[in-house]
Parts: structure tokens; sequence; C-alpha cells
């Protein structure tokens, strides 16, 4: 079963943006990204490729 999400369909607000950018610099994953900002994992990477971010490719 897919896990709920809390920030499912809600706009990202600058905050989040700026989290996003943090935790990519640092090195984290897609997974842990996601784990961190209660966002799906597809939400994450579609926001990082709007923003021209590179994520971590960890296993």
């Amino acid at each position: 079963m897919a896990e709920k999400f809390e920030r499912h369909r809600q706009p990202w607000t600058p905050d989040e943006i700026q989290k996003l950018h943090v935790l990519a610099k640092k090195g984290m994953g897609l997974k842990a990204i996601a784990k961190a900002m209660m966002r799906s994992e597809e939400s994450i990477q579609a926001r990082a490729k709007l923003d021209k971010i590179k994520l971590a490719k960890l296993r």
C-alpha cells in the first residue's frame, strides 16, 4: 500500500524549496530527502528538476 504524505498536492513553500537545496547540497539521497520533507519521491524529483538541483544517487 502506498504511503500517505502530509504535503500531498500542496504547493511548495519558499522554506521547503530552501530545505530541498540544503539537503541536496549535503548529498542526501532521494528517499532520505522525501522522508525528511514528508513528500513523495516523485514530488522531490519534479521540484529538483525544476530548480536544476542534482540529487545524489544513493542505494
